[in-house]
């Protein structure tokens, strides 16, 4: 299987299908998420935050949800490109609504708005297990075409 010969949409749901599907390698070694669910324009991830992700006031840095929602914006792009084609986050506007808890099971889902020959729009937002709000942001991603 070459990785670099599939779409986004199939490396997306390549992770889908794998055990713990994104390892401990990269972003996911410090922000634990699962991708759970791929489809054309749209993902569903899964994170939780531990103890690694305290401020220096001991509730959660607002870095995990900026990072699990930057995560869900790109990934949705992803979906939408052929293979060989990357994308880069440009923007990235996040609004905190409430504290993300500790050790509660959190839920992004990320949708493209949006999306022209080279920019993406897209939006995410991080609830927990029942649906309430605890952080939204828009993205706006470069469509990168090699030359």
């Amino acid at each position: 299987m070459n990785l670099a010969e599939m779409s986004g949409l199939d490396l997306m749901r390549l992770g889908v299908s794998l055990p713990g599907n994104m390892g401990d390698q990269g972003i996911a070694s410090v922000i634990p998420m699962k991708i759970i669910e791929a489809d054309e324009g749209r993902v569903v991830f899964l994170a939780t935050a531990d103890a690694r992700h305290t401020n220096p006031l001991g509730s959660v840095h607002g870095g995990f949800a900026a990072t699990v929602l930057d995560s869900a914006t790109g990934c949705a792009v992803h979906t939408l490109l052929p293979a060989g084609v990357g994308f880069g986050t440009v923007d990235l506007n996040v609004k905190m609504i409430r504290p993300v808890p500790f050790e509660q099971q959190m839920r992004a889902v990320g949708e493209v708005i949006d999306r022209t020959r080279s920019l993406a729009i897209s939006e995410a937002t991080l609830t927990d297990m029942d649906g309430k709000i605890f952080a939204h942001a828009s993205a706006t991603c470069r469509i990168i075409t090699p030359s």
